[in-house]
């Protein structure tokens, strides 16, 4: 599932949150415009989700 998340700068950015990690319990996302991977315990800075964005609407089907 995407996420639209605001950052405390005010940067709006895209993130995936990705399956769980065997062995871990920190939740891991994924930006997707620079395709980094992090976990929840690794941010510095505050971020607020501000919307679930549903796949089909991010990839919409082709049309014939």
């Amino acid at each position: 599932m995407n996420y639209l998340v605001e950052l405390c700068s005010g940067e709006i950015r895209r993130w995936r949150r990705l399956p769980p990690r065997p062995g871990e319990k920190a939740i891991w996302w994924r930006d997707l415009e620079s395709g980094r991977e992090f976990s929840e315990a690794s941010l510095l800075y505050a971020w607020r989700i501000l919307s679930v964005e549903d796949e089909a609407s991010i990839n919409p089907p082709s049309l014939p």
